[in-house]
């Protein structure tokens, strides 16, 4: 937890591109998991990938990251926040922990392994497994997200 600005609370951020109602569905999954009850004193914040400042990054205390795998790579929108904001927070949020959430309907692959570098060089810590899903998600995909937003938030209790 940060006292940038006097907080007493952790904050854990969702940033995300979900421009297709399979990655919404996956969205608003790992949102209800990370707002669980049973998850106290953890602020969650929402912001889209094109909107995140550095300011907001850097007042979090973990991260919850979801993407669509466009041509397998990360969402242009989520390649331009960590663009935007990368020297902002190199060495600032090491060791924070953070979550991955992925769509495709081909391969991931090249999507893990940008997510991987790109928190690599951060130094933060994977708290969860990534989420990977293809196609339309299935009760099983969502109870993954689920558990993957209340991991990442209570890992910040």
């Amino acid at each position: 937890m940060i006292s940038v600005d006097n907080r007493s609370v952790p904050r854990l951020l969702i940033v995300h591109h979900t421009p297709s109602p399979h990655c919404h569905e996956m969205l608003d999954a790992v949102v209800s998991g990370a707002t669980d009850p049973e998850i106290e004193g953890v602020e969650v914040v929402r912001r889209p990938a094109l909107t995140v400042s550095s300011v907001e990054m850097l007042e979090a205390d973990g991260y919850l990251l979801g993407t669509p795998a466009n041509l397998g790579y990360i969402s242009g929108a989520l390649k331009h926040a960590f663009d935007q904001n990368y020297y902002q927070l190199l060495d600032a949020t090491r060791g924070r922990p953070f979550g991955v959430w992925l769509h495709g309907n081909e391969g991931t692959e090249g999507a893990e392994r940008a997510i991987d570098g790109i928190t690599g060089g951060l130094g933060w810590e994977r708290a969860a497994e990534t989420v990977v899903v293809s196609g339309k998600p299935t009760k099983a995909d969502l109870e993954a997200c689920w558990n993957l937003g209340a991991t990442v938030a209570a890992a910040l209790m």
